[in-house]
């Protein structure tokens, strides 16, 4: 036989014998903020199901994130970005980053969330922001807790009440916005100067209001703005076995406000097909059950199940104060300026 063809047989019998390796796995690049947190076993769920390597950009708060991802839009850095919320959404729509997705896991989600009509912004949880305050100061010091915001005008809860700032902090952007909804914009300001006489204490973050100055922590400050979720993660993670929470929440009727968080898929992505299904598998149960424990907060699927310990102790407002995500997005600036002049000079 001829040489060449001698060569050429061996190869293609060697070819056909060698057993063929699997595909290598697609990448696909989720853009975050840094409180991004997901169970090992919910990715590699996905990962398994997909043959894809999950890449995470942590970027930074939502801010910041959000602005990374407005800067590199021509030339997107990642596939899928997740994190934005109703305080920053209408300027995510107005700078077009996302492509719309039209999920069919929309199907199993209120409408209350569901903030963008054309579906370019999917919401993916929530959390409410609200006053709590320790249960045993109120009875220790024979006084009622507050049960709405105007209460804490009244001279009985002077100097019990720490927040934090609208300008450096999340909660505190959420509860200013509250203060917004509920006494309206030509209002809001009234309350904030009658806290300020009531001796409101302003920190700059959620630690640093809820870990130190609340009574709870060791503070001086029996009433806390922190979120509806935190009675029952007192039960989760306390140190001894209890059977009911130390704090309770303020609920009442325009006293909170929701924070919903959304995910998108970054217009020019490479990989749309698999955005998609990411964006699905966040919008399952088997994720969504997953948020609360990891991220603290809670799914916008009811399909969703809660772990007993919720069930049985969160505070859910049931009539958060609403502000629009573009009367956010056009007034935020001007009413930071504004409560800064009000409370902090």
């Amino acid at each position: 036989m001829h040489k060449f063809s001698l060569v050429c047989l061996i190869t293609l019998l060697l070819a056909a014998c060698t057993p063929k390796t699997p595909d290598e796995p697609t990448s696909l690049t989720l853009m975050t903020h840094d409180s991004f947190a997901v169970s090992e076993a919910v990715i590699e769920a996905f990962e398994s199901a997909y043959n894809v390597k999950l890449q995470f950009i942590t970027s930074g708060d939502v801010g910041t994130a959000l602005n990374r991802a407005i800067l590199s839009r021509d030339n997107p850095i990642a596939d899928v970005f997740y994190g934005v919320d109703n305080t920053f959404l209408s300027r995510a729509l107005d700078e077009g980053i996302f492509e719309e997705y039209n999920s069919p896991m929309l199907a199993n989600i209120p409408a209350e969330f569901q903030l963008d009509p054309e579906n370019r912004a999917l919401p993916v949880d929530y959390g409410d922001v609200c006053i709590n305050y320790e249960i045993a100061y109120f009875v220790e010091h024979d006084l009622k807790p507050p049960t709405r915001l105007e209460d804490l005008l009244l001279p009985e809860y002077r100097s019990l009440l720490v927040v934090e700032n609208p300008a450096n902090s999340s909660p505190g952007l959420a509860f200013l916005l509250a203060t917004i909804g509920h006494f309206g914009e030509d209002a809001y300001l009234d309350f904030w100067q009658g806290l300020v006489a009531n001796d409101v204490l302003v920190v700059n973050d959620w630690e640093t209001a809820y870990q130190t100055e609340f009574t709870l922590s060791g503070g001086s400050r029996p009433i806390v703005l922190s979120y509806s979720s935190s009675p029952p993660f007192e039960v989760l993670y306390a140190a001894e076995p209890m059977d009911s929470p130390p704090t309770a929440v303020i609920t009442s009727s325009g006293s909170c406000f929701r924070q919903i968080e959304f995910v998108g898929i970054l217009r020019g992505t490479q990989n749309r097909d698999l955005a998609e299904k990411w964006i699905d598998y966040m919008l399952s149960p088997t994720f969504q059950e997953d948020l609360p424990l990891q991220m603290y907060v809670f799914p916008v699927n009811p399909e969703a199940a809660l772990d007993e310990t919720f069930e049985r102790f969160l505070s859910v407002a049931e009539d958060p104060a609403f502000v629009s995500p573009a009367d956010i997005a056009a007034n935020r600036e001007t009413w930071l300026q504004a409560w800064t002049e009000t409370v902090l000079r």
